[in-house]
């Protein structure tokens, strides 16, 4: 499935021919070695800047009980769920459709420990039923981190902050998150005298920016027109502080109204003062898609993607459906999206599958596999090749076969003449043609003592981990 045309990326499966959609479901995928590279790669670097901060990694369940994890699922998202019976039971299991409800439920009967405040991540799949023409995948990769017990800005700011540090580490500077607060818009539509099915269709409308379908909904209960008209415009109150001043006109005084506002405020100006102001965007319309969102919440977007690289926010009461409340706001990013948000090589640009080659006759190979597993001792991706035939033709041979494997360097042992101290090296320097189809490649060869191979593996392996490669 792996490399695919710009538009989607190595894990949505939307490209992929007709023989693999009869082989594999719609919206899932098979990512093959050199995506699935670039995509560890990626969650490494992710994982790691997230570990910094002091979030320990958690590894969730793939499936649940149905009954035990319902209470952190709306209605809507439980309908895309995967269910099946449990052979042993006969309880209803679901495959995991999201994960900050499983650490809601893992957090709330007490599995990590009372201690407060708690920091988790997670690197897993959520598995949601899309149609096909809906041109999503099904099987979405995530990576996120939740902060479980800070309730006041400083908890808001600290996952932002932390949001902002991982797509910078992972190269990402052109990116916008717009940032809000959900309960202004709740409680405008909760004055509306909107009925309770009339609010939760407004704020679908809402968190998808259809503000035709918003129209149609307020039309339909005949709400004054003032009120309509607020509603109406609060979707579309983006920019930067100007937005909460017309949001404060908006309130017309309404206290809970005007404490999300603030609240939002807070977290605005915490984020601006450490030098975060340009990657921000105030929305009084952001909603996110998950009814457990009660406070500051965020979307992050790029351009060329479109759709979100991920989001997040506070979600205060969710623990409590399962035991007690805990205050709680996280993140999750969609991996595919990222993928697809970077530049990543194509295969064939690639210099190397592998670092080094080790080739020799078979009589030899004790030797071949001892050079090759001091190579790995110092973290270098190694494979092995037997030479047979024409001793004259080891080096052509050994050649061909560093070819073959995508090479950097050939070590070749038991050459005629060399002794068994040394060894041949051929380093496959790619040189691309004009037309890019093709590489051709010159090899330098030379003979060198095996002490003098081991100390450069050692000292490319010690300067790749200085840089961070």
């Amino acid at each position: 499935m792996v490399p695919a045309p710009s538009k989607s990326g190595p894990l949505s499966g939307h490209s992929a021919s007709f023989r693999e959609r009869s082989l594999v479901p719609v919206g899932v995928a098979t990512i093959l070695p050199h995506a699935a590279q670039q995509v560890r790669r990626l969650e490494t670097r992710l994982i790691d800047q997230i570990a910094r901060w002091g979030y320990d990694e958690i590894i969730l369940p793939t499936f649940e009980y149905l009954d035990v994890l319902a209470p952190g699922l709306e209605a809507e998202l439980l309908e895309t769920c995967y269910q099946f019976v449990d052979r042993t039971t006969g309880r209803t299991l679901l495959l995991r459709p999201d994960a900050t409800a499983q650490v809601a439920r893992t957090m709330a009967m007490g599995l990590t420990g009372t201690t407060l405040p708690q920091r988790l991540s997670y690197r897993t799949s959520v598995f949601r039923y899309e149609p096909e023409h809906a041109g999503r995948g099904r099987e979405i990769f995530q990576i996120g981190a939740e902060l479980v017990g800070i309730s006041d800005v400083a908890g808001d700011h600290e996952v932002i902050s932390l949001l902002i540090e991982c797509l910078k580490t992972i190269g990402l500077s052109d990116f916008t998150i717009s940032l809000g607060h959900v309960g202004f818009l709740k409680r405008l539509l909760m004055k509306s005298g909107l009925s309770l099915r009339g609010q939760k269709a407004a704020e679908q409308a809402a968190a998808r920016k259809d503000l035709p379908r918003l129209e149609e909904i307020l039309a339909g209960e005949r709400i004054g027109r003032s009120v309509a008209r607020a509603i109406r415009e609060a979707p579309e109150l983006t920019g930067l502080k100007e937005v909460l001043q017309r949001g404060r006109v908006l309130s017309g005084g309404d206290r809970e109204l005007l404490l999300s506002l603030d609240r939002l405020a807070e977290v605005h100006e915490s984020l601006c003062a450490v030098g975060h102001r340009e990657f921000l965007l105030l929305d009084l319309g952001e909603f996110r898609g998950f009814d457990y969102y009660d406070g500051i919440v965020f979307d992050i977007f790029t351009a060329g993607i479109g759709a979100e690289l991920g989001g997040g926010g506070r979600y205060d009461h969710l623990i409590g459906r399962f035991g007690r409340p805990l205050p709680s706001t996280g993140f999750a990013l969609d991996v595919d999206r990222l993928f697809r948000a970077l530049k990543f090589p194509l295969e064939a640009e690639e210099c190397a599958r592998v670092e080094y080659l080790v080739a020799g006759p078979s009589q030899f190979s004790g030797r071949i596999h001892d050079i090759a597993d001091r190579l790995r001792n110092h973290q270098h991706r190694v494979v092995v090749h037997m030479i047979s035939g024409n001793r004259r033709t080891f080096i052509e041979q050994a050649r061909s076969a560093g070819l073959t494997q995508r090479a950097g360097t050939v070590v070749v042992t038991g050459v005629p003449g060399v002794d068994q101290d040394s060894v041949v090296t051929l380093h496959l320097s790619p040189v691309r043609s004009s037309t890019r189809r093709r590489s051709t490649h010159s090899p330098d060869v030379k003979r060198m003592a095996l002490t003098e191979l081991i100390k450069a593996a050692a000292d490319r392996s010690s300067h790749f981990r200085r840089n961070g490669s």
